[in-house]
């Protein structure tokens, strides 16, 4: 196997349906004596336009997935192919305290040496897809955790990505906020036809937002099952079917936990 950095296409729209493809991905931190398997042998595509969420158990190489594909790091072995531009949101929106909402979403396109005149016009479409139309002159203090988010996705948007790696980024938020996030991310998941990589420890989350959901094992991650999700859109957090599914991988998430505990 050989170690490559993420390979990016110069022409995406000439490739087939896959967005991104692992290979014998594995990946260790520090030296050989004491090395730490984070991901071990991963073999994983995700279709361009899917939304695909990880789930399992703390440690078990989630994050450490995301970075891979989004070029931060290189695999220690195999190959990571990404067909497309990738964003990454995190669980903190991590804005500018200094700057204004629309300062904040204006910097992706700054700093491609988009003029004035056509950055804030796109900051400004970009605050209206995800309703916060109005909002731009406002600091990111005077917005609740929820509203931070939105920006932080309007931000994500303004980098011009066909592909949005997302670490937990509704973790920190209470439960009624973040059934809204789910409703507006499938919404503008849905109209700009983006690749959503999810990474979450919330199952019924994963049940909720996702196409296919892939369980990985206790560290090292390894991929343990795929749930293909069926189950029609729109769809509630709280719905049977959802109920249902959450239960399933629950259940198998269990396994792998009390298989790493012994």
């Amino acid at each position: 196997m050989t170690v490559t950095d993420p390979v990016v296409p110069d022409d995406v729209t000439a490739v087939g349906p896959t967005a991104i493809r692992l290979e014998g991905v594995s990946k260790a931190f520090g030296s050989r004596s004491d090395a730490v398997v984070a991901l071990d042998g991963i073999d994983l595509e995700v279709r361009r336009g899917e939304f695909l969420c990880l789930v399992g158990a703390s440690g078990c190489g989630k994050s450490t997935m995301l970075n891979l594909i989004a070029g931060l790091d290189r695999p220690t072995v195999g190959e990571v192919v990404v067909h497309g531009k990738p964003a990454f949101m995190f669980q903190e929106a991590a804005l500018f305290p200094w700057l204004k909402v629309i300062d904040n979403v204006a910097i992706p396109l700054r700093l491609r040496g988009v003029g004035k005149k056509e950055r804030y016009a796109r900051a400004e479409e970009l605050l209206e897809l995800v309703h916060l139309e109005g909002q731009g002159q406002r600091r990111p203090h005077e917005l609740s955790g929820g509203m931070r988010q939105r920006v932080a996705l309007a931000r994500s948007l303004a980098q011009d990505a066909d592909i949005l790696l997302m670490d937990e980024p509704f973790g920190a938020l209470d439960a009624m906020t973040r059934d809204i996030l789910h409703e507006e991310l499938e919404r503008i998941w849905q109209a700009t036809g983006l690749t959503v990589v999810f990474v979450t420890h919330n199952v019924r989350e994963a049940a909720r937002l996702g196409d296919r959901i892939v369980l990985l094992t206790s560290r090292p991650g390894k991929v343990a099952e795929e749930f293909v999700v069926d189950n029609p859109r729109p769809r509630r957090i709280d719905s049977p079917e959802v109920s249902t599914l959450a239960a399933r991988i629950t259940d198998r998430l269990r396994e792998e936990v009390r298989r790493h505990g012994r």
